[in-house]
């Protein structure tokens, strides 16, 4: 395994980073590395960001909002928060599972006398509250999982700049978004620990569990090039953050144990004419591949099935089934 040593807070870059490394970097390494972003709103690949963000609040606070290439929810990136990235080669077990690549982050944290667990979907907590939470890509072979590490961040924004909706708040049991998530830095016995020694440590944990020694990987001049051309023409433009919502004439939604769903359609004679889902669903790969195998089709379960039994559903939906999908049609 090879660590990247990146010292870039452009949340724009960043994001450009991870599609970088997990589709152009020579596939026969592993990469682990950290990024610090200045104040920004990261939403998940099929999230719509009208919806999702307080775009008045982020504008008027100068925080960016840059799309991510995996699936999940809305978080919140400042200078107290660390964001951790595997690549390595996919191997059906890790699908959804955050342990693999966590475990170094509550070993490390062990080592503090903090005691963390794993939970849910995608979260590790100390006392029941998310300091973590993770999302994942694979593109053929390899997968990119990346994670957030709650340091010490200004909890009080995350609260202003996300638009939460009250049934998600509801399906967890909680009054708030500022009341399920904590900072580390909150339980260290040691309150002078700074978010770069926590970084240290935790990088030395991190290839101590993976029981190699630590290598370290230089971008090289043409990387860097390539991963800007990547954050000038599409993670820094409103095309792929934004985008325009076009009016569809039928808008279902649920939220399920997995996520939410939100399934958006143009019905015109009885065929489906164009569809978008969108939701925090945990996917790893590209739902518009769903979405042009439906395009054309009749605007019945039966044939809707038929679709969607031919393809590897939790790969597109993550935790929520097909039966699950097949109620919003």
């Amino acid at each position: 395994m090879l660590y990247i040593n990146n010292e870039s807070n452009d949340p724009y870059f960043n994001m450009a980073l991870d599609e970088y490394v997990v589709k152009h970097l020579n596939p026969s390494n592993d990469y682990f590395y950290f990024y610090q972003n200045r104040p920004s709103v990261i939403i998940g690949r099929n999230q719509n960001a009208i919806e999702e963000v307080n775009l008045e609040y982020v504008k008027n606070n100068d925080i960016i909002v840059v799309r991510r290439m995996s699936g999940g929810g809305a978080v919140y990136h400042d200078m107290g928060n660390i964001n951790f990235s595997f690549v390595v080669d996919y191997r059906k077990e890790d699908f959804n599972s955050i342990e693999r690549f966590a475990k170094a982050i509550v070993k490390a944290l062990g080592k503090f006398g903090i005691d963390a667990e794993f939970s849910g979907r995608n979260d590790i907590t100390i006392d029941g509250k998310k300091f973590s939470g993770n999302a994942q890509y694979v593109t053929k072979n390899r997968i990119l999982h990346h994670g957030t590490l709650l340091f010490d961040s200004d909890l009080s924004v995350l609260s202003k700049a996300l638009n939460v909706k009250p049934e998600k708040i509801k399906s967890k049991g909680i009054k708030s978004v500022k009341s399920r998530v904590t900072n580390i830095k909150d339980y260290l016995p040691d309150k002078n620990v700074t978010v770069s020694q926590f970084k240290e440590m935790l990088l030395k944990f991190v290839f101590e569990v993976e029981g190699k020694e630590l290598q370290e990987y230089n971008l090289t001049p043409k990387d860097i090039e390539q991963i800007m051309d990547l954050r000038n023409k599409k993670y820094s433009t409103w095309e792929w953050n934004v985008g325009s919502s076009p009016e569809f004439d039928l808008i279902r939604s649920a939220r399920f144990n997995g996520g939410e769903v939100q399934v958006h359609m143009n019905v015109k004679d009885g065929i489906i004419s164009d569809i978008k889902f969108y939701g925090d669903f945990m996917s790893i790969r590209d739902v518009s591949e769903v979405e042009e195998k439906l395009r054309g089709q009749r605007f019945k379960q039966e044939d809707i099935k038929d679709v969607l039994s031919k393809i590897d559903v939790k790969e597109y939906f993550g935790f929520i089934s097909l039966e699950e999908i097949l109620s919003l049609f």
